[in-house]
């Protein structure tokens, strides 16, 4: 995730911490200072508030481990001033597999919850309700509270949340993942409303949470209603399969002209049917704006770029992390150059396959069109 730091890697998952963290840290630091300039009630505060994310941390490892016990890896863990996101390399096949993963989370909390409850009952430390506040009263009484409040919070039925996704996994138990999905997504966006309005009169850090929820609900049903539309398709199915290729030698003066042309972007470098690299659109026009017009396409290629089989899912295609979703994908068959695989082209066989689910259209391509290769020396 963009504007975050890595804080460690722990039991096999990259952790993150996005900058917005440390400023309301500070910003904290700084309120409880503030009224008395006490130095050890702005510590105090901040400790609470780092005791708080690892609490949430700590949630998300609960995912993340319940999840790899199905099979299910984990990119990474990103803690953010709203909570923390533990990005599944794929959701569970099972229902009842995700069920499990969404259970962990609020699990760890009630895990935590109950830890506190006995230290605080075995060392006599209760103190009365009425003394509590977001500064105030005892540290482990107030994270008690918190993980309670995390748990009841987590497991409303507001998809994304924890609470969605046990919604979407009960019901994906009694009719198709997608209908679940859209079912849950609307549960989750009539929250997202409630909250909004509540916060609005309330308070108004509840308007970003609804506005995370609806975000979060509309691309969870949007990439359902994708993964059902295109579910059993391959890669060979919507690649491209007239495209050209260049070479190392060819220079930034011919990629002007190739370019104009036609309305390709991203353009293979090719030695004997071998992919060796890859122009992006991005770098040919900065490199024509700073560079000789002489200089061979081998200074500003991309050599780590990866590759896909014809023959693979589209669905698990897009499930990939790519730090540049915009460029195209060469495709392979054997190690030889077949294909091109952009963005738009999955798009477009999204809508023409959604517009004709049903019918007897011949999907699979019996025939390769030729590419062309005018500037190979």
């Amino acid at each position: 995730m963009k504007w975050s730091f890595k804080l460690g890697r722990f039991l096999g998952i990259d952790v993150f911490v996005h900058f917005t963290f440390l400023i309301l840290l500070v910003v904290i630091g700084i309120a409880h200072w503030l009224p008395e300039r006490s130095l050890a009630t702005a510590l105090s505060g901040m400790l609470f508030f780092a005791l708080l994310f690892l609490c949430v941390l700590l949630h998300e490892y609960g995912h993340a481990l319940m999840a790899r016990r199905f099979g299910v890896g984990t990119r990474d863990i990103t803690l953010l001033p709203i909570g923390g996101v533990a990005r599944l390399e794929r959701i569970p096949e099972k229902p009842v597999q995700e069920l499990w993963v969404a259970l962990a989370g609020p699990a760890v909390n009630v895990v935590i919850a109950l830890l506190l409850t006995a230290w605080l009952t075995l060392q006599n430390a209760w103190e009365p309700l009425s003394t509590l506040g977001i500064a105030d009263g005892s540290l482990v009484e107030r994270l008690l509270a918190v993980n309670m409040g995390l748990v009841i919070f987590n497991m409303l039925p507001a998809f994304p949340m924890d609470g969605g996704r046990v919604l979407r996994a009960v019901l994906a138990m009694r009719m198709d993942h997608a209908r679940a999905t859209n079912i849950a997504a609307t549960v989750g966006k009539t929250m997202a409303v409630l909250f909004a309005i509540y916060g609005l009169f309330a308070n108004p850090m509840l308007i970003l949470i609804a506005y995370f929820v609806w975000s979060g609900a509309s691309q969870e049903a949007s990439m359902a209603q994708v993964k059902a539309v295109i579910s059993g398709a391959c890669v060979r199915d919507a690649m491209v399969t007239q495209f050209h290729t260049v070479t190392v030698h060819t220079t930034l003066r011919e990629m002007i002209v190739l370019m104009l042309s036609g309305a390709q972007r991203d353009f293979p470098v090719v030695k004997r049917e071998s992919v060796i690299g890859m122009l992006a659109h991005t770098d040919i026009l900065a490199a024509i704006q700073g560079s000789e017009l002489e200089t061979p396409v081998a200074a500003i290629m991309r050599t780590d770029i990866p590759t896909l089989n014809e023959s693979e899912l589209l669905d698990a295609v897009l499930l990939r992390e790519r730090e540049d979703e915009n460029m195209s994908l060469p495709v392979l068959n054997n190690g030889v150059l077949v294909g091109m695989l952009t963005a738009e082209n999955i798009h477009e066989y999204f809508i023409i396959r959604d517009a004709h689910r049903g019918l007897n259209v011949p999907w699979n391509r019996g025939s390769r069109m030729i590419r062309k290769q005018p500037f190979n020396h």
